[in-house]
């Protein structure tokens, strides 16, 4: 079995959502007795659960109401968890991603986040490892979305103001990059990066931070919400990709390793 613990609410034995409206969770999953143990977890932990067992159904779902947060295995037959991935984020759709997978090769985690998924978690995992993810997600949606309110007159609405590949003047800038958190932009000189919503927070936390070590547990914290553990891999995988997408030939390397303690974000 995939799923290595008995569902139980969190808080004492009662739903983290209680007293709000109910989060809505699309979850894809070919494994029947997988799909039915986290449809029953995740409706305890007081979601609303639509579970489908294919791609296609996936997609259908999502066109016809978006949810909260969407659950996706990777290996499922027909449209696989990383095709559906990618068909939402080719049409625009940001709802928050996270991957099923059995696949425990770093290549393949880097695939799911190539696809625009916003974190993973490898089978056989913890309950209580994927409610924490959760809510890791839907936390930073909510900031995501309470930054993109409506701006005050006379300030500049993105996609309406400076051209695309030009900061708007309320940048951060540290170690030759600059990020936009509001429109959630950033660039290594004057080439724009394309990253996904963790991908960004990371760099965001990183550029603010700039020249100071950032512990694992601290990154965790700030970024997941929760300490994965110091057998994680998740974390160094994040910035492998990071620094794929940062890094230029014959320019040093901007997210540096600190061995043993986490990471630091400066120049030479």
């Amino acid at each position: 079995m995939w799923v290595r613990s008995q569902a139980t609410c969190s808080q004492g034995g009662r739903p983290w959502q209680t007293g709000r409206v109910p989060r809505t969770v699309l979850l894809a999953e070919d494994d029947r007795a997988i799909r039915h143990a986290l449809e029953r977890a995740l409706t305890l932990e007081g979601y609303r659960v639509t579970a489908v067992a294919d791609g296609v159904e996936a997609l259908a779902q999502a066109h016809r109401g978006r949810p909260d947060v969407l659950v996706l295995d990777v290996m499922m037959p027909g449209i696989d968890g990383l095709q559906v991935c990618r068909v939402l984020r080719a049409e625009g759709d940001s709802t928050p991603i996270l991957m099923l997978t059995a696949l425990v090769e770093t290549a393949d985690r880097i695939a799911g986040l190539d696809a625009g998924a916003d974190d993973y978690v490898v089978k056989p995992f913890d309950i209580e490892e994927v409610f924490a993810r959760l809510r890791a997600l839907l936390r930073r949606t909510d900031r995501t979305e309470a930054d993109g309110d409506a701006p005050a007159a006379g300030e500049d609405v993105p996609g309406q103001g400076p051209e695309r590949g030009e900061p708007d003047g309320r940048c951060l800038e540290a170690a030759g990059l600059r990020m936009d958190p509001g429109a959630r932009r950033a660039w290594r000189g004057e080439r724009e990066l394309e990253l996904t919503r963790t991908e960004f927070e990371l760099l965001e936390l990183l550029v603010r931070n700039a020249g100071i070590v950032l512990d694992h547990s601290t990154i965790y914290d700030r970024i997941w919400g929760y300490d994965f553990g110091p057998g994680s891999k998740n974390l160094a995988v994040y910035v492998g990709y990071l620094r794929r997408k940062l890094d230029q030939p014959d320019a040093p390397q901007l997210i540096q390793t600190v061995r043993g303690v986490g990471y630091v974000l400066r120049e030479g």
